[in-house]
């Protein structure tokens, strides 16, 4: 399908937005090739916007070169996984705390509706529309900390949630833990307890960091 571009001086950044979002959807999943010649003509865009916009996702982490095999997007294996989720563990907590300072009561009423998002996933059990609001969910967690450096990690956010983990392995006792755990980051912030916060949103991703260190000892796979 074609894709008709508003701006040529943004080119190569909406050249990006596409391919993020496409990477990020699973159009094109983990460990897909990339093949350059095929998706300038499918974006109608030359070979030298399309290069830069593949270097800007590089340097994101979303698209790597893998030796004797071209340009892919990225695949995870446990221990990747894990390495991200350890640095997820001080920038949600981070972001939590600095939300917390301000406690504005907008914050507290826009994470309560993602919130409800979450919820409704649940009855029946649709785990991709639960992973949308997690994902929502620690998107604006980091956004509403206002601080440009904890902002610059979403990328991190979105790659662990939506491209490192299938569908697949999410399960559904764990999510639903996890969005009390939500819950309660969410009642923290808004009495403006800037160390629980930041508590327990560093505990709510320590579990999943738990869970991973559980699951490499005993020899698994992300696949």
């Amino acid at each position: 399908m074609s894709v008709e571009w508003k701006s040529r001086t943004r080119l190569v950044d909406e050249v990006v937005d596409v391919i993020r979002d496409r990477i990020y959807e699973g159009t094109y999943p983990p460990g897909a090739p990339i093949r350059q010649e095929q998706l300038a003509a499918e974006l109608n865009v030359s070979r030298t916007p399309l290069r830069e916009a593949l270097r800007m996702l590089e340097r994101e982490g979303l698209v790597k070169v893998a030796p004797g095999r071209g340009l892919r997007v990225v695949t995870a294996d446990l221990p990747a996984l894990l390495a991200a989720y350890e640095a997820r563990e001080m920038v949600d907590g981070l972001a939590a705390r600095l939300v917390a300072r301000r406690a504005r009561p907008e914050h507290h009423d826009e994470l309560e509706r993602i919130l409800e998002q979450q919820r409704a996933a649940f009855d029946p059990w649709r785990p991709s529309e639960y992973t949308v609001g997690n994902v929502l969910f620690h998107r604006r967690l980091i956004e509403l900390s206002e601080n440009e450096y904890v902002i610059g990690q979403l990328p991190l956010v979105r790659m662990t949630s939506q491209v490192f983990t299938p569908l697949k392995l999410i399960d559904e006792q764990r999510a639903a833990s996890a969005v009390v755990e939500h819950g309660q980051i969410v009642a923290a912030i808004a009495a403006g307890d800037t160390e629980e916060s930041e508590r327990l949103a560093r505990a709510h991703i320590r579990a999943t960091i738990e869970s991973l260190e559980r699951r490499l000892r005993d020899g698994e796979s992300v696949a």
